[in-house]
Formats: C-alpha cells, structure tokens, sequence
C-alpha cells in the first residue's frame, strides 16, 4: 500500500484502472465459457435427440431381437456412428442394459438414469455420467412393429446417443481466438482511456498529486480557521464554497453552511447585495446583521479570464463603533472648545478695537449683549433638559453649529429627566450621530433666501421611552433610498478614512438594542430624523441640578 501511495496520481489511476479491467474481463471470459457450455448442450442436444429417434425408428433396429446372437445391432450403431461421427451410439434393453454399444467399455453396463425408469416410453436428453465421465446423452424408445408380429406395440429397447461434455477448460480453448482478440481491444482501449483520464485529472488538479492536494487543504482549512476576519467564498451562484467558523458567527449562519445558496441560507437585502456584488461597492460596505456592525470586502476571483466567484472578508466594527461613539464625545468637547475659541478671539478683537477708538459704553453694551444672549441659550437647554450629559452635548452642538453658520433650535416641547448613565451614553451617541447629520446637510446646502440653515431638535419622554426628532434644511434624501438609508450606512457628507455610514449604521444598532427604531422622511423645508429607543431614569438621590450657564459652558 506504501508503494502503491508512492506512486504518481496519473500511475495510480492507469494501475487502478488496469485491475478494474482485468477482472472485468476475467468475468467476460467465465461467462463466455458459459454461454459456450450452455450453446453446447443446447444445441447438440437437439442433434443427437434426433439422431437417437432416428436409430430408434431404424427397421434393421426394430426388427433385431435384443439379446439374441447374431444380431445386427452392433453393425447398425457402427454403421450410425461412421455417418455421423457422434462419439458413443448404444442399444440397451427396457431397462438399460447396453447390449449393444460402439464404446467396447461400456457394454454390458446398466445406464443409471432416472428419467428413463420414470418414463421409459418418452424421448429425452440429459447429462450423465459414465465410467466417471460427462456424457450428454439422448435416448430414444425403441417401438416393435404391429403389423409384422400381429401383436399390439410394446417397447423392445432403448436407443442411445452420447457426446462428452465439454470442460470448461476446452470451452476456453474452444473460445481463446475470439475472447482473445475481443479482450485484447477491450485492453487496449481501457489502457488508452486510463491514460486520458489520469491525463485530465492532473490538468484539472494543476498538476498537484494527492499528497499535495490533502497537505493543500489542511493548510487552507488551519489558515482560515485561525484567520482574525471572518471569510466566505461564493462560486458564480451564489452557493456558500467556502466560510469559516468567524464568519459564521458574524453572520449568525447554520454550521452545515457549504454547498448551500444565499438565498436558501435566507440572506437576503443589503448584505446578499454586497455578498454577490450587486450593490456596486466591493470595499468596506457597510452591513448591519444581527445587532452587529460589519465593514465587508469583497474580493471577484478569475483564472485564466474565467469567473470563479468572489471571496469576501468580514470584520466586527460593532466595538470599534462604540469606541469611535466615545472619541466623538471627546472631539465634540474639542470642537466645541475651538469654536468657543473662534469666537471669543473674534469677540476680544472687537472689544479691542471699541477700546482703542476710545468708545467704552460701546463696550459695556457689546459685552452685556453676548453675556445674555450666552445665557439666554444655556438657560433654555438647562431648564427643558434635566440630563447633564445631554444638555451639555446640546450645548456643545449649538457652539459647533454657530462656528458653520446653522442655527441649533431646541423646541419648546422638549423635556427630558435625568436618566442613569449607560442609558444617557447611549441617548447622548444617537442624539449627536442625528444632530451632526442634520448640521452637516443644512451647511452643504445653500439657502433658502432670506432664511438662514438650521437644525431643530425635540426631545420627548413619555414614561420609560424617548422619541428625538432632528429636522434640517438640509436637500433631504432621496425617496428611493429612504428606506435602506442606515442599512446601506448612508452619510450625507463624502466617505472619509473608510468610515462610511458608521455613525447612522451605529443609530440604528442603538436603537433596535434598546427596543426602538430609526427612520427618515423628506419634510417640505429638508429632512427629518425621528428616533425612538427605551431608557432608564436616574434614581431619585442621582438626579442632578439643573444646568447653569456657567456649567453648561464648562462642560462644553
């Protein structure tokens, strides 16, 4: 077997192929010799039936007494046996008794043979032995003639004819010319075909042989299971190849994966569009699945200008997400301190210059001016919104818009409790994700005229649930994506550091998390967001005081 092992694919196959047709052609040739023994006795049954009918009908026969001396029984089998060259002609008595016989050994012998004692009156054939030879032997019934003895017909004997049977050796020999040349083509083109197949198999294995192939795919198998990004392989329809135990995980898939379709797995929407290249982007799509952020790349796989499918990789940004979630709380407070900068740098330079022109109840008014109206919105968000946290984002967007020229109104029916810190975390993450949007939409866009951007906020807490909606006069978006607009991670700026869509796609996360939802509709003036998710209130002793103008800025 070692040996056997050694050797190349392409020998392997011509050696097995070869012993596949030796037996099928030993098993040719035994039912060949068969059908040889079976022609035989067939056939010369039939002849030497008739032959014994005929010596049984013979006059010289019938008028021969049996036993009696003198008779011309043995010149009338002598005389059969030299006209038609069959092997042992015999006479025998009713009861089988040879009393006459061309083979000198077997006269006086008694013929053993049931039949005729059953039914010695009727002709047939069979096969017996005699003296430890196998003779096909016909007999025939030997009838006296009424007409000459005045009596009614009696039997007087029996007529024998026999043929040995052939061996299966000597049907062989008698079969060698044709099975030798029948098998003999039939080797030839098993050979030939042998050759052609090992051929096209290692053409189709590149030319790798079995150990290379077994040591191929253990390699794959270890690579991919180790790998750090969950893998799936399509072929070109869309049936499952290849995925790894990541992947299936990431995709919330049946173990027994391969071999199935997408479509028989129940993948369906924007992740059968990426999965199958539908969607038109092959690097880091965006995918919600399962509660979970995926960023896939997809990968079409050719050789030799031929399609074979694509291979695509799957990573879980839902942690990074929510990293990227906290970063911003820290980048919205640098923003904020910068465009507090901005301002206060614009606002000390106009002081400066009232001073050095000498008008200093300009200055006093100017100041008094910026103090109220600084007070006037930190007062506003800090008596309708309770929540530190949330108040001070507000506070902090409000800053960032001023800096790009949105107004950031608050409604009067806005209204929220303090609320326990993960459910303001995550209030706080949707609430700046919808803002950001709405301030990013309202900048790009020119417009209306005689009417500045803006944003409008509106916080509402019926019991344990909060429903935000964040309207814009942003261009709105369009119909036929509303939809799909945070399952395709859509963004109303430009793609930027492959983060495409994460904050919306992060929105929705939070909101189905936390039993809610997220949805978009075009208003007359632009777009409106509207968010609901269920929170936790703060406890009683945890419920903080009101925001004050000086807080809220030092939150900022």
């Amino acid at each position: 077997m070692r040996k056997f092992l050694k050797l190349t694919l392409a020998s392997q196959l011509v050696l097995v192929q070869l012993i596949l047709i030796a037996a099928v052609l030993l098993a040719v040739s035994a039912v060949s010799v068969e059908q040889t023994r079976i022609s035989f006795q067939r056939d010369q049954g039939r002849r030497i039936l008739a032959l014994a009918e005929n010596l049984a009908a013979s006059p010289v026969v019938r008028r021969a007494p049996v036993r009696a001396a003198g008779s011309t029984l043995p010149g009338a089998v002598a005389q059969l046996q030299a006209t038609t060259g069959v092997e042992v002609v015999m006479v025998a008595d009713a009861g089988g008794y040879v009393v006459a016989s061309t083979d000198s050994l077997l006269m006086g012998d008694t013929i053993t043979w049931p039949q005729l004692q059953a039914a010695p009156g009727r002709s047939s054939s069979a096969t017996v032995e005699l003296r430890g030879d196998s003779y096909l032997i016909a007999a025939a019934p030997i009838l006296s003639n009424p007409a000459a003895a005045g009596n009614p017909v009696s039997q007087l004997g029996i007529a024998l004819i026999a043929r040995p049977n052939p061996s299966r050796i000597d049907s062989l020999i008698t079969a060698g010319p044709s099975l030798l040349t029948y098998l003999g083509a039939a080797m030839v083109l098993g050979v030939i075909g042998s050759l052609l197949l090992a051929r096209w198999i290692k053409r189709q294995t590149l030319g790798m042989e079995p150990a290379e192939i077994v040591a191929l795919a253990e390699q794959r198998e270890a690579i991919f299971a180790g790998i750090a990004e969950g893998v799936i392989a399509l072929d070109t329809r869309d049936r499952v190849t290849m995925i790894n135990p990541l992947a299936v995980r990431l995709l919330s898939l049946p173990r027994d994966t391969v071999g199935q379709s997408l479509a028989e797995l129940g993948v369906e929407g924007r992740l059968r569009d990426v999965l199958t290249g539908s969607a038109g982007i092959e690097q880091d799509a965006v995918v919600i699945r399962s509660g979970r952020v995926l960023v896939l790349n997809r990968m079409p796989v050719r050789h030799a200008g031929r399609e074979l499918g694509s291979v695509t990789t799957l990573r879980d940004r839902t942690q990074l997400a929510e990293l990227e979630s906290e970063i911003g709380a820290f980048r919205g407070t640098t923003d904020l301190l910068r465009a507090q900068t901005h301002e206060f740098a614009n606002q000390l330079h106009t002081i400066s210059g009232l001073i050095q022109i000498g008008d200093y109840e300009e200055v006093v008014s100017y100041v008094d001016s910026l103090t109220q109206g600084r007070a006037a919105i930190d007062l506003t968000v800090s008596r309708r919104v309770l929540d530190r946290s949330i108040a001070a984002l507000l506070v902090a967007k409000s800053a960032v818009a001023a800096e790009r020229k949105v107004a950031l109104r608050v409604t009067d029916r806005t209204h929220l409790d303090p609320l326990e810190p993960q459910s303001a975390f995550d209030l706080a993450t949707v609430l700046g994700n919808l803002i950001q949007n709405g301030i990013d939409a309202s900048a790009s866009s020119p417009p209306a005229e005689g009417h500045a951007p803006w944003v409008e906020v509106e916080i509402r807490q019926p019991g344990s649930t909060v429903e935000i909606t964040v309207s814009d006069s942003g261009p709105g978006v369009d119909s036929t994506i509303a939809t799909e607009v945070f399952e395709h991670g859509f963004t109303t700026k430009a793609a930027r550091d492959g983060e495409r869509g994460i904050g919306l796609a992060l929105t929705k996360l939070i909101c189905r998390r936390r039993g809610g939802e997220v949805e978009i509709r075009n208003t007359i003036d632009g777009a409106e967001f509207v968010a609901r998710m269920t929170i936790t209130p703060a406890e009683p002793r945890e419920a903080a005081t009101p925001v004050t103008p000086a807080s809220a800025t030092g939150a900022g």
